[in-house]
């Protein structure tokens, strides 16, 4: 597997592209993408699971009931939230690209990003379908990726190429997200495109075990989106032999689909609104599988150790802290930590309780904008790693008037 350019592009019969339409003020911000495979996709989504649904999620899942679709749709700047009208507008855009790419609208995956309950006005749409149709083309995944963005300040895009049955494959992906960004199910958005031949239900199966070792253990601020959205799309134009069960084929597609979600993840939580340093914490040698993800994701969430990190201050209390108080089971006289980064590796806490250090040392160690919270249980054989990011006064400055 390596890295190649070309994103949601990069897999054969794939074209993409994003322009500015009027949804949002600004007019340098593209905000409508389009992602269109040449020929009809097996393909499927994860929802978030946060109660209030924008009306985007309901109409996608109504279209993925059959497990297919050739198109993703997507605007930015109104999350489609909330509106008595919000169905009905997802679908007049969906009725609107089918017409415009002469094909079915239940074969259409629509979906929004931003301001919650704000109307949204379906002639931005009208007036400009048929430039974005127009203007799709094998090189626009990055136009498409910079249509989806809100208050990301960096693009987050991706592809790798394989092989399967001696087959080059290719797997490309766009995402969103800087706040609001505590998921469960997926991610903020994510849009995945890929040439391998898979079946509906491998591909649904392989969607959600990769989700829940990657975009699940992100977080930024702790509040789960009303859009989160992951959707994949696989035209089969590799044509290797058609995954169908999860034999060698389907762990390899695993494993690159895999990478590309933890490059996506990373990418979401480094990018966290007013972020200035990525947090990876990793727990080992936990009692389960999930007791492992439970700790890590406690750790990466709490508001007073993000708050430590960006203060440079190794206050490793606030770690066992955010241990103590999450639903897992551990020892904590066993419990060690370290922290760790270019500069180096330093061990604050053995069996439970705090290891002299240098705090020079540490500060070196925490002063680089990638920080490692390696949190050892000592009390099994299973791991899992969680990905956040700090606490700064900017997160403040941009939510406090991020609608006005």
């Amino acid at each position: 597997m390596k890295e190649v350019k070309g994103g949601v592009c990069a897999p054969l019969g794939f074209q993409a592209t994003g322009i500015h339409c009027g949804i949002r003020k600004n007019k340098t911000k593209k905000d409508l993408s389009l992602i269109v495979s040449d020929v009809m996709c097996h393909a499927a989504s994860t929802y978030t699971l946060n109660k209030v649904k924008g009306a985007p999620i309901v109409v996608t899942k109504q279209h993925l009931l059959n497990g297919e679709a050739k198109a993703i749709i997507c605007n930015s700047g109104n999350a489609n939230t909330c509106n008595p009208n919000g169905e009905d507008i997802a679908n007049q855009v969906c009725e609107l690209c089918a017409d415009a790419l002469n094909i079915k609208a239940d074969d259409i995956i629509v979906a929004s990003t931003g301001v919650i309950g704000q109307p949204l006005d379906i002639t931005p749409f009208q007036t400009h379908m048929d430039k974005l149709v127009s203007s799709l083309n094998n090189n626009g995944s990055e136009a498409a990726c910079e249509g989806i963005m809100t208050t990301d300040t960096v693009k987050k895009e991706y592809a790798v190429e394989f092989e399967l049955s001696g087959q080059t494959c290719h797997i490309g992906a766009i995402a969103k997200g800087s706040g609001m960004i505590h998921p469960n199910m997926a991610t903020m958005l994510a849009f995945v495109t890929t040439d391998v031949a898979i079946s509906k239900e491998m591909l649904n199966t392989v969607i959600q075990e990769v989700v829940a070792d990657t975009f699940n253990m992100v977080s930024v601020d702790g509040d789960t989106s009303t859009n989160d959205m992951l959707s994949v799309m696989a035209n089969g134009l590799a044509k290797n032999n058609i995954i169908i069960d999860k034999d060698a084929d389907y762990e390899v597609f695993k494993e690159a689909l895999m990478y590309i979600c933890i490059c996506l993840s990373k990418g979401i939580a480094k990018d966290g609104e007013g972020a200035t340093k990525l947090l990876t914490c990793t727990v080992s040698h936990a009692c389960s599988v999930q007791d492992a993800k439970t700790v890590a994701k406690s750790v990466i969430t709490s508001s007073l150790f993000k708050a430590a990190m960006f203060g440079k201050d190794a206050n490793w209390g606030r770690i066992l802290c955010a241990i103590g108080y999450c639903d897992a089971s551990y020892d904590v006289d066993k419990i060690e930590v370290h922290l760790a980064s270019q500069a180096g590796q330093i061990l604050v806490c053995q069996n439970g309780r705090g290891y002299p250090f240098d705090e020079d040392e540490a500060l070196k160690v925490l002063s680089e904008d990638e920080i490692d919270v390696l949190i050892n249980l000592h009390d099994g054989s299973h791991h899992a790693t969680a990905w956040g990011c700090d606490l700064t006064y900017d997160y403040v400055k941009i939510n406090g008037d991020y609608r006005t």
